[in-house]
């Protein structure tokens, strides 16, 4: 029986945290796809034979899942999908406006035509989206407006923050698409582009934050439609002056 070397013991290391990744990255796309929904119980057995892994790379992938807040470990209890609260949801779009006002501000000071020229193109696309009522394309796009803005704005650690932000928010299973929604947001998006285009910083980022701040209050809205419940009070905060 041969003895392992550190060499060895190096691969075998980074192979197991290769496979860690790829399980915590199918995990995750299945959370924020809804297949497994939020507050259900996550074992290590079941996925791993799912996956046809061992234990040791789905418990490394819980781990990354659960310090990126999309999973919660209860001591003696075991692994579960985080669920997010009404109350939770309004605070991450709060978060959310003050972040996405700065970028907002950023893309129009660095934009260059080529820049406008793509976010034009996002537009164009999820307009013909909304025109279809293909909700999954159009939440694709705008997932890609939002995108492109903040790698403009390029600040990773601000980039991680949003995308933190938004797969929490998903958590929140409440849909705000809808053929009214999505001409309203395109409508708003339109806007924030043509401030861009201008380079007004403070005009773009003030779109911005009006943008995300409707999507929370479209979110109480629908809370209290669905549940028959007032819910937290909305917010009617203006955008902070750059």
């Amino acid at each position: 029986m041969s003895e392992a070397t550190p060499h060895s013991t190096a691969i075998a290391l980074l192979q197991r945290n290769s496979l860690a990744t790829l399980v915590q990255a199918e995990i995750e796309k299945r959370i924020l796809d809804g297949s497994l929904p939020a507050g259900g119980k996550l074992t290590e057995a079941a996925i791993a034979e799912r996956l046809g892994v061992s234990r040791g790379p789905v418990r490394e992938a819980f781990r990354m899942l659960d310090e990126a807040g999309l999973v919660q470990t209860e001591k003696n209890r075991g692994v579960f999908v985080r669920s997010v609260s009404l109350q939770e949801a309004l605070e991450i779009f709060e978060l959310r406006a003050l972040l996405e006002q700065h970028v907002g501000a950023k893309a129009a000071e660095v934009a260059t035509p080529a820049d406008v020229r793509a976010l034009k193109a996002l537009l164009r696309d999820m307009a013909q989206a909304a025109r279809d009522g293909d909700m999954d394309a159009y939440h694709r796009l705008n997932l890609g407006f939002h995108d492109r803005l903040f790698a403009l704005a390029g600040n990773r650690k601000l980039t991680d923050t949003y995308q933190r932000l938004v797969k929490e928010l998903s958590l929140f299973r409440r849909q705000n698409l809808s053929a009214e929604s999505m001409r309203r947001y395109t409508a708003e998006h339109r806007d924030i582009v043509k401030h861009i285009a201008a380079g007004d910083a403070q005009a773009a980022g003030q779109a911005m934050y009006r943008h995300v701040m409707g999507s929370r209050e479209r979110t109480l809205e629908n809370y209290r439609r669905q549940h028959g419940e007032p819910g937290p009070a909305a917010a009617s905060v203006p955008p902070p002056q750059s």
